[in-house]
């Protein structure tokens, strides 16, 4: 049952994200550029925090 709920929820994302994409897809460019840039801010809160620990934990 658990995987016909999983199978039915990303058939529901994949369909909304088509949607998005064919009804505005300035919005969905919009959308995939603030993805990206969580993504990028991420990595570099990662290097910095390794960065951190390399350095013994100082400042």
């Amino acid at each position: 049952m658990a995987v016909n709920a999983k199978k039915i929820a990303v058939y529901v994302v994949v369909v909304f994200v088509l949607y998005l994409i064919i009804t505005d897809p300035e919005k969905a460019a919009d959308y995939v550029q603030i993805g990206f840039e969580g993504i990028s801010d991420a990595a570099k809160a990662l290097g910095d925090f390794a960065t951190w620990v390399a350095n013994g934990g100082k400042s």
